[in-house]
């Protein structure tokens, strides 16, 4: 059974994600990054690349992360503040533990596509 399956399928996922992103827009820390962006694009991306991770039957539509998150100035504080965020939503929504830790290390396993930041460090003057 793929983790997909196991925390609920499409309507836990879509759930789940419609919590985080609607979280991470209204963040102090890193909602600014949003503030142009249209949510519900965002929602689904999310949801696709959480999907193909977790083992549903759907592809990635986005662009690769790397050259989506390249103009943004994202600090390693950043990252992990966003990374905090998926955490407390994936304990609200009671996800196994196993699946939620290799959820957030998959997230970790990105760190470099998103941020050339050192882990949970802000460089100054960037």
């Amino acid at each position: 059974m793929t983790y997909f399956q196991q925390i609920g399928g499409e309507p836990a996922l879509r759930a789940i994600i419609d919590e985080f992103v609607d979280r991470i827009f209204a963040d102090t820390m890193i909602g600014f990054f949003f503030q142009r962006a249209n949510k519900e694009r965002i929602k689904r991306f999310e949801y696709e690349h959480a999907g193909v991770f977790l083992g549903a039957p759907i592809e990635y539509g986005g662009r690769d992360l790397r050259e989506a998150h390249q103009r943004h100035p994202i600090m390693g504080g950043q990252f992990a503040r966003r990374r905090r965020i998926l955490e407390t939503t994936l304990e609200k929504h009671g996800v196994p533990a196993e699946i939620r830790d290799a959820w957030l290390a998959h997230q970790d396993a990105l760190r470099g596509e998103v941020t050339t930041d050192p882990e949970g460090e802000c460089i100054p003057g960037r």
